[in-house]
């Protein structure tokens, strides 16, 4: 672990490390973060309101990946580095606590605590280590990085659906920056990198436990609710299955035979970008399981039933990505849940929510069993010593 007491020291980590205590402190504020995004969407579960929730949550999630980025690269409790870790750690709770309004009475005041999260990121990462590579790194990412925070700003100051727009712009400009200036320069240590965004997986999930605590408030418990809260956890648990007993365990052991620059790409692209559309997916099946466990005898409206069967397609969709990002090959099983997911949402705004919601824990549940009994031999040995990432299935 790199020393130095000085913000301008080296804080380069040389050595693989686990996920520290100011990291797991600092992701407490994302959590907090996740449950407001489900807030925003189920206030009036309308289109427009699942559309800036899901603005809302990229934007959030960009900011949490740069700060995965940049607590890979430094030691976050030396000198300075935890002081400024603390600062963007309140201006990130200030900008969740305008979440819910952020695209009406709070728009200018989360757009001023994001903007300040974004840009303490930035001043971190250039000036916490002495390499120079990285130093330039950041500058080139702080070209996006900083001017599409801005316009949040200048969002914040328009009324819809210009403000919208202009948000789907900063974004879209925000999450090209890795792309369009490059990442060369940058480091990551593999196996600290996909335990932490594994461990936001976990996030994420328990955003959709809480969901039924939530959407539990104010009813008896009755029988329906019981066992809507139980299939609730049968679909949790079955996508938490599905991400850490392979998943998780090929990914890292493939992340860490690479080497260099191509090592770095695949950082971004899998763990940057592709598990956006799985943290997403699960924020959107809380919105489903909230507002069944609230009104388990009665259809879902349009935009739960989407959440609830569309934010599994979705975080599967995520994995299939995930796959062929990281071993080139498509997992055919789970891009069938998802499409089948995604074909029953016209029946699940017709039946008994409590229905649509046993459905989903059969999808999910059941994808578990065929993959543990299908590829028993493979597992085995992928989550053996000797593992092959290779043999995935």
């Amino acid at each position: 672990m790199a020393a130095g007491t000085d913000i301008g020291e080296e804080h380069l980590v040389e050595t693989e490390h686990r996920v520290t205590p100011l990291e797991l402190f600092f992701d407490l504020v994302f959590v907090f973060a996740l449950t407001q995004v489900t807030t925003l969407m189920a206030r009036e579960s309308s289109w427009a309101d699942l559309g800036r929730g899901m603005l809302m949550l990229i934007a959030l999630w960009w900011a949490w990946a740069a700060y995965a980025w940049l607590t890979n690269t430094i030691d976050p409790d030396e000198g300075r580095a935890r002081i400024a870790m603390f600062v963007s750690m309140t201006a990130m709770l200030i900008a969740a606590l305008a979440a819910p309004d952020a695209f009406a009475d709070y728009g200018v005041l989360f757009a001023c605590a994001y903007f300040v999260v974004r840009v303490m990121h930035i001043v971190v990462y250039a000036e916490a280590t002495g390499d120079i590579a990285i130093h330039e790194a950041a500058l080139r990412l702080a070209r996006t990085a900083v001017p599409a925070p801005a316009l949040l700003i200048v969002a914040a100051l328009l009324d819809s659906p210009a403000r919208e727009i202009v948000w789907i712009v900063a974004l879209t400009i925000d999450l090209a920056g890795p792309y369009v200036f490059g990442i060369r320069g940058l480091t990551v240590h593999p196996a600290h990198f996909a335990e932490r965004f594994g461990l936001v997986v976990i996030i994420a999930l328990g955003e959709s436990i809480v969901a039924i605590g939530v959407g539990a408030e104010g009813t008896s418990l009755s029988v329906g609710v019981v066992v809507a809260a139980v299939l609730g956890v049968v679909v949790s648990a079955a996508l938490w299955w599905s991400y850490f007993d392979v998943v998780a365990v090929v990914a890292e052991r493939r992340f860490r035979r690479m080497r260099g620059y191509a090592q770095v790409r695949l950082a971004r692209d899998s763990y940057a970008y592709l598990h956006l559309p799985m943290i997403a997916g699960i924020v959107l099946l809380a919105l489903g399981i909230k507002k069944t466990v609230g009104h388990y005898d009665e259809p879902l409206e349009a935009v739960p039933a989407l959440g609830l069967l569309g934010g599994i397609a979705l975080y599967y969709t995520g994995h299939v990505g995930f796959r062929l990002r990281n071993l080139g090959s498509l997992n055919r099983q789970r891009l069938l849940i998802a499409i089948v997911c995604l074909a029953l949402m016209p029946l699940a705004v017709e039946i008994d929510a409590l229905i649509s919601l046993a459905i989903a824990a059969a999808l999910t549940g059941g994808l578990v069993a065929y993959e543990a009994i299908r590829f028993a031999e493979s597992r085995a040995r992928i989550r053996g010593p000797e593992a092959d990432a290779m043999t995935a299935p």
